[in-house]
């Protein structure tokens, strides 16, 4: 397959690079010094699964001179989304397929205002990776999944061959007839361990077992529930007990791609994370004190980190 990685950040680097080991014809988008690495020195992963090299990688910072591609995984920030789905523009022909692997809710609606919602496919990973220095991707756990899915249930050839890509490459691959309830149950996870992350500035194992900071995880965790569920999105109703026991299983040193951020005092995704739990939470009448804690603590130096 001719594939494309719409920002070849920690996410889109990893599976990106695992498509191209595996033998698909891959084209990374990037830009500035990753990109120059890139070119220069193939793409470089560190992973827990083993490292390797992509050598002599196809990279480009302009979409429109790839030309159409049959599958383009999506993997901006979200607060690139909107520009980045204007870009993809020319590589999206009649029969291609845009995956989001994006941590918000609303990535594929946004995207699929720009090319089409016919052209979009339902994704879901769960993934801790980053890129630690130009042209290096740096992979942290041992969970690499991704789940896929049309928004309709149906169960059709696009999504098969997508399906097919992704599993050769190792990673932990499933099919999902109820994608939306797995995005928000994703959702429900990644939203509260980067507000408490970002706050608490330590790991996970740094945080989940101390009592206080468990009982605030625990109640952001309810409130990111409670409000999929006003939303009329039907989760599983030990949801909350999962999502806790997923994160006791994870590896101790871990930080979201968020907490990374903010300790760098970069932009991050705030707004599409913790404030879209606090702004549905509003307009929902779910009260949300535990995220909009994390969400006022966090915002005064998100603005200042946009200055620069």
């Amino acid at each position: 397959m001719k594939i494309a990685i719409m920002g070849t950040g920690g996410v889109g680097g990893y599976y990106g690079g695992l498509l191209a080991q595996s033998g698909q014809d891959v084209t990374f988008i990037a830009r500035g010094a990753h990109l120059r690495a890139i070119r220069e020195q193939g793409l470089r992963v560190k992973s827990v699964h083993g490292d390797f090299t992509v050598p002599q990688a196809k990279a480009t910072d302009t979409p429109a001179e790839v030309g159409p591609m049959d599958m383009i995984l999506f993997a901006t920030k979200t607060y690139q989304t909107d520009e980045a789905a204007q870009l993809i523009t020319p590589m999206v022909a009649q029969n291609t397929v845009v995956v989001p692997l994006q941590n918000g809710i609303d990535a594929a609606d946004r995207i699929g205002k720009v090319v089409g919602m016919e052209h979009m496919l339902g994704g879901v990973t769960w993934l801790s990776a980053a890129i630690e220095a130009p042209g290096l991707i740096g992979q942290y756990s041992q969970f690499r999944r991704i789940a896929l899915g049309e928004f309709n249930g149906e169960t059709t050839p696009r999504l098969k061959s997508t399906f097919d890509a992704l599993q050769a490459t190792g990673a932990t691959v499933e099919v999902s007839d109820v994608i939306l309830k797995v995005l928000w149950t994703k959702f429900v996870f990644i939203a509260p361990v980067m507000a408490m992350g970002s706050v608490t500035r330590v790991t996970f194992g740094e945080y989940r077992n101390v009592p206080e900071a468990r009982a605030i995880l625990t109640d952001a965790i309810s409130e990111v529930a409670a409000v999929a569920k006003a939303k009329g999105v039907k989760l599983d109703e030990d949801v909350v007990k999962k999502t806790l026991a997923f994160i006791d299983s994870s590896e101790p040193g871990i930080k979201p791609s968020m907490q990374r951020d903010v300790e760098s005092g970069k932009p991050s995704e705030l707004e599409a994370i913790i404030g879209a739990v606090v702004h549905l939470g509003t307009e929902h009448n779910v009260p949300t004190p535990a995220m909009k804690f994390a969400y006022a603590m966090l915002k005064p130096g998100e603005l200042k980190a946009q200055q620069f």
